[in-house]
């Protein structure tokens, strides 16, 4: 029997799995995110042979040498730049993550929110709650349609290629940029461009579906967002750090672009100020991935790359 520690509780399908695997599985008792100092007095208490970790844990060299006896790490998450791969590496410790599994759920919400925004829906929500609506007016919270417009995608793996399927079965074009071009989504009729700059001159709606790099950090800045139409509209849920929130600001203030809906934001949970005031943004609290069927499967996930782990064998989804 090995000991996994669980950062905070999740789905219990995954922790379930674990204990039917004959494991001692100890969850977080706090109701919230871990400090750092909680996190490392906690992984300090047992020597723990595996840790279950989340995307809001920051996992870099003092929490590994805090659990040296832990050799893996498994992330309840696609993302891993919460954790330092190369402090793992240097510990020999295997770091996994849980991809594909949420595919669905965050691809849907991405165009949940591309509908809110370009038809209005919260700021209509809001109106209407207020005791504004006084009967039907010819010209009240006009918005867009999306049949005929362009969706241009920044990433095509799998959440973006589900995204331009979900497009083009709405009668959209879709106009996506990868640092490789995709025949999965040339064959649903896509058509590639060679530049991010190409895609964001194109496009009416433009959906950010890139990991956080180095080279993808403030991917849309002031610049690139000064390249967009007017008219057009920004979708963020990928890493809030993909976009100058500032420069996002000022765009959304100056009329550089129409609207913005985001999901992720760059100093999460903090918001940039001034985002909260504009009406032509629509905010959700990181919640792409939040369906059941989505956070099972993640904990499900999860437990395998672990029990993988223990029992010798190479955990499915090893970085």
């Amino acid at each position: 029997m090995k000991k996994i520690f669980v950062t905070r509780a999740i789905s219990e399908a995954g922790i379930a799995k674990l204990r039917n695997a004959g494991h001692d599985v100890i969850v977080s008792q706090k109701n919230g995110v871990l400090t750092r100092e909680e996190l490392i007095d906690a992984l300090r208490a047992e020597p723990y042979d595996a840790v279950l970790s989340l995307l809001t844990d920051h996992i870099d060299a003092e929490v590994f040498d805090a659990v040296p006896s832990a050799k893996i790490v498994a992330n309840y998450a696609v993302g891993f730049d919460n954790i330092d791969i190369g402090a793992a590496k240097e510990r020999g410790v295997t770091i996994t993550n849980t991809p594909g599994v949420l595919t669905q759920a965050v691809a849907e919400h991405a165009f949940a929110l591309l509908f809110a925004i370009a038809r209005r829906i919260p700021e209509s929500d809001r109106f209407t709650r207020a005791g504004k609506y006084v009967g039907w007016e010819p010209e009240l919270l006009i918005g867009t349609e999306l049949k005929g417009k362009t969706l241009g995608l920044l990433g095509a793996g799998r959440i973006g290629g589900e995204v331009a399927r979900i497009a083009l079965a709405f009668g959209m074009k879709v106009l996506y940029y990868d640092i490789a071009q995709s025949a999965p989504i040339d064959e649903l009729g896509a058509q590639y461009a060679a530049t991010v700059d190409e895609v964001l001159r194109a496009a009416d709606f433009v959906s950010i579906h890139v990991p956080l790099l180095p080279t993808t950090q403030h991917l849309m800045n002031a610049e690139r967002l000064a390249l967009m139409k007017k008219t057009a509209y920004l979708i963020n849920t990928s890493r809030g750090p993909v976009i100058d929130e500032e420069a996002l600001v000022a765009a959304l203030r100056n009329g550089t672009i129409k609207g913005a809906a985001l999901d992720v934001f760059e100093h999460e949970p903090l918001l940039t100020e001034g985002l909260t005031e504009l009406e032509n943004v629509v905010l959700t609290p990181h919640t792409a991935s939040a369906t059941q069927e989505a956070r099972d499967a993640m904990s499900l996930l999860a437990a395998e790359n672990i029990i993988a782990f223990l029992n010798g064998e190479t955990p499915p989804n090893k970085l």
